[in-house]
């Protein structure tokens, strides 16, 4: 399996799946493409020439391509029933579903005003954030109830116990919550800790900040760290 992604200090959609491979052991291997949406960019034509949505991430099966974050979870889950991508109980596992839905499709205030960027120190504009966007507050407030009901039914440590797929897909909203230092409860803080330590995560927030890479589309003004 291949699993072509961007560029790992932003692109928070290729994390997802990334660390849910890496964590539970899936063996993959990685192609990462460097974020230029110009028209006919390398990272256009390399991406067009794999998948027809023109986006990332992209898991490469033996010539075979799945996009979309939720489907590639599903087509894992399908090829290693055993690996834990989903919980092993039935209505626990459709609630993990649920849950990655709503974070799939959901939130859309703390995705516009607090976009991923993991190498960055974005305490001073959370400041500004947290006080003038409703919305953003409104998301993080949803986001630790959510955590709070899931952590509080299994047990932890990770929302449903094991680190699974609805783990995988909130390691982006940790990332945000953190580097934006968007105040949270010290129950959030402790699972957003848990998560950044699991060996998947730690790994890619290590290759983000080791990066030194930045695309002029999301960071136009900085050439180092």
């Amino acid at each position: 399996m291949h699993l072509v992604i961007g560029n790992k200090n932003t692109s928070s959609w290729s994390m997802r799946p990334w660390v849910l491979m890496r964590q539970l052991g899936i063996p993959f291997e990685e192609t990462k493409l460097r974020f230029d949406f110009k028209p006919g960019s390398a990272f256009r034509q390399a991406v067009a020439q794999i998948s027809p949505a023109g986006l990332v991430p992209v898991l490469v099966d033996d010539g075979f391509c799945v996009w979309d974050t939720l489907a590639i979870t599903e087509y894992l889950h399908e090829q290693f029933p055993q690996a834990g991508v989903w919980p092993a109980k039935q209505q626990v596992r459709a609630r993990a579903r649920s849950v990655s839905a709503e974070m799939h499709s959901g939130f859309s205030a703390l995705r516009s005003h607090c976009p991923m960027n993991i190498a960055a120190d974005l305490s001073t504009a959370g400041d500004r954030i947290w006080a003038e966007q409703e919305g953003v507050r409104d998301n993080v407030a949803r986001i630790e109830s959510l955590w709070a009901d899931a952590l509080h039914s299994s047990g932890g440590p990770f929302l449903f116990g094991e680190f699974c797929a609805a783990d995988a897909f909130f390691a982006p909203v940790a990332m945000r919550l953190t580097r934006y230092a968007l105040p949270a409860t010290a129950a959030s803080q402790a699972y957003m800790q848990r998560v950044a330590q699991a060996p998947g995560v730690a790994a890619w927030i290590s290759d983000a900040m080791a990066e030194q890479d930045f695309p002029d589309l999301e960071e136009p003004d900085r050439s180092q760290r």
